[in-house]
């Protein structure tokens, strides 16, 4: 019985390596035998365009369907700005199916690109940089710490009506917000900013009591206070703060 097994064993062996060489001297995996011609495209598009896909696959199709190089699909495809990754497969006998996944933008960056909910700066057109989405400024190399800065911010800024919508980190440390009323949060490095952020946020209340409209800006780096300015037509002061020296 085993020495049948092995028998067996050795002529699907055999097989495998021979079938492939016949097919080539057949013709079987010929450039044109048994064309790929339709594309089935799985996916939910919000940025991606149809016209886009067709455009880099159709080069590709009307090839043989062994000589077809999934690979060069998944790479051209994957090129396009809005695609997060794409499965590339075929379908007996002239279907290649592609499953491409729509990056999720999270926030611009620098006016220039987007951040995607995985963390991966892309570029697209200037027309669809959407300017509803949170706007993150840095050092292309520090990408990840204003990301995890912003999202602190917005935690901290939870119990407050203010939402914070953008966050800057210029080239010497100094961290800024913004807030969706359009006033600024001047906050100073990173080691004090933390800091600096709760004193203000414990008397935020008081600070904001009495004012018909919300502050234009506000500078916590002093060391025992911060200053705050008001829109011009809240009153003559315009500024106010807590004690500093």
């Amino acid at each position: 019985m085993r020495g049948a097994i092995r028998v067996v064993a050795w002529c699907l062996a055999i097989a495998l390596v021979v079938l492939p060489v016949v097919g080539v001297l057949r013709g079987w995996f010929a450039a044109d035998r048994w064309p790929v011609t339709k594309l089935t495209v799985q996916a939910e598009f919000h940025h991606v365009k149809a016209e886009q896909i067709r455009d880099v696959v159709r080069p590709r199709l009307g090839r043989g369907f062994f000589a077809l190089d999934l690979d060069a699909v998944q790479k051209a495809v994957a090129a396009l700005p809005w695609v997060e990754s794409v499965e590339a497969s075929k379908r007996w006998p002239d279907t290649l199916l592609l499953r491409i996944y729509e990056r999720q933008p999270f926030a611009r960056w620098n006016d220039k690109q987007l951040i995607s909910r995985q963390g991966q700066v892309f570029d697209v057109p200037p027309s669809e940089l959407d300017t509803s989405l949170p706007s993150l400024h840095g050092p292309d190399d520090r990408l990840a710490e204003v990301v995890s800065f912003y999202a602190d911010t917005r935690k901290a800024f939870g119990g407050t009506h203010l939402q914070i919508t953008g966050v800057a980190l210029t080239e010497r440390g100094s961290w800024s917000l913004a807030t969706a009323d359009g006033a600024q949060i001047v906050l100073g490095d990173r080691e004090q900013a933390a800091r600096r952020l709760r004193r203000f946020l414990d008397v935020y209340p008081q600070v904001v009591a009495g004012h018909a409209t919300g502050f234009a800006y506000a500078d916590l780096r002093y060391t025992n206070g911060f200053a705050v300015r008001w829109p011009p037509a809240t009153g003559a002061a315009n500024e106010t703060g807590a004690p500093r020296t």
